[in-house]
């Protein structure tokens, strides 16, 4: 390990230790200011945070609408970070207690985690879906798979991973190839849950969706495991309702079609996805957390989507399940 990489990994270490032990509204306060502190600066994260947020408000939004809603956007984004490291230290009271849901939503996710058919639960990149996935561990008793992408150095990525497995998460790796499609379908089949951060795509065979009339590409695991296993699908909306809260929707199921090729299957499987992850971002803007280039039109089309964009406190790219 390098010098830049043990001076990071060493930042995170002492975050873990320190941001635990400080009064929760201390650590809140904490992040807002380094939150706000990064927008000021307008960096190029910030000034990609409103030109794709440009695209959910409308263009007709004010200058300063936009900017208030920027500024929340970076202080829900740090917040991922500020209960990263305070998340471990909660008991299940809290955790049960800490989420608001709808009961028609929460029945359909008691739906979709019965054993008998496995479910995927599709998310995108708002909130905090690590809290959402400790949540339901200590709700419904039962764990979930997932997929990771690595982080630089491996020693984050080792915390990283600790800290979901704690949580009660099976956490596969990104690079993994195909034996995590298949360990994926493995769990499905036997009536496991899967949980898919899948808003994006990294790598290159993600599906091309219209997305607030524009074009973007998100990966097409979710479809793709339900046409190959017959599982179902549950998107699903993250957001903050106040500090130390987590507000989940869970969307109706999207039914493999009955007709057509696997491709068309995914396709038109993948459009309904990206149309509830569009409802969910439209109705609290403030907490989608897409600090990248992700719109074709602001990317080079042969190249995918960058790692995830979510601001880091030492300034480097976190991971997250895909």
């Amino acid at each position: 390990m390098n010098v830049k990489d043990r001076f990071i990994a060493g930042g995170y270490a002492a975050a873990w230790s320190l941001i635990r032990a400080m009064p929760e509204k201390t650590a809140y306060r904490l992040f807002d200011r380094i939150a706000d502190r990064v927008w000021k600066r307008r960096g190029p994260q910030v000034l990609q945070l409103e030109a794709n947020l440009l695209r959910v408000l409308g263009k007709d939004t004010t200058p300063e609408s936009l900017a208030a809603t920027s500024r929340k956007g970076m202080r829900s984004a740090m917040r991922y970070y500020c209960e990263a490291f305070r998340l471990n230290g909660w008991d299940r009271r809290r955790l049960v207690d800490s989420v608001d849901i709808a009961d028609e939503d929460r029945a359909r996710l008691a739906e979709a985690v019965r054993p008998e058919r496995g479910a995927v639960l599709a998310l995108g990149h708002t909130g905090n879906y690590d809290h959402a996935g400790a949540w339901l561990v200590a709700t419904f008793s039962i764990g979930f798979t997932t997929v990771a992408e690595n982080l630089k150095p491996e020693a984050v990525a080792e915390r990283f991973w600790a800290y979901r497995r704690k949580l009660g998460m099976e956490v596969l790796p990104h690079d993994g190839g195909p034996a995590v499609f298949g360990t994926l379908a493995r769990r499905l089949r036997e009536g496991g849950t899967v949980c898919l951060v899948a808003d994006r795509d990294l790598g290159a065979s993600g599906v091309p969706v219209d997305f607030f009339g524009e074009t973007t590409r998100i990966a097409a695991g979710p479809a793709a495991l339900a046409v190959q296993t017959g599982c179902r699908v549950y998107p699903a909306s993250l957001w903050y309702p106040g500090p130390g809260r987590l507000g989940i929707r869970i969307h109706p199921e999207i039914p493999v079609p009955p007709d057509g090729t696997r491709r068309e299957k995914i396709a038109r499987m993948t459009q309904t996805l990206a149309d509830a992850y569009a409802e969910g971002i439209a109705a609290h803007p403030e907490d989608w957390h897409m600090l990248q280039k992700y719109f074709l039109a602001d990317l080079d089309p042969g190249k995918p989507p960058a790692p995830d964009g979510r601001p880091s406190p030492r300034g480097h790219d976190q991971d997250s399940p895909v």
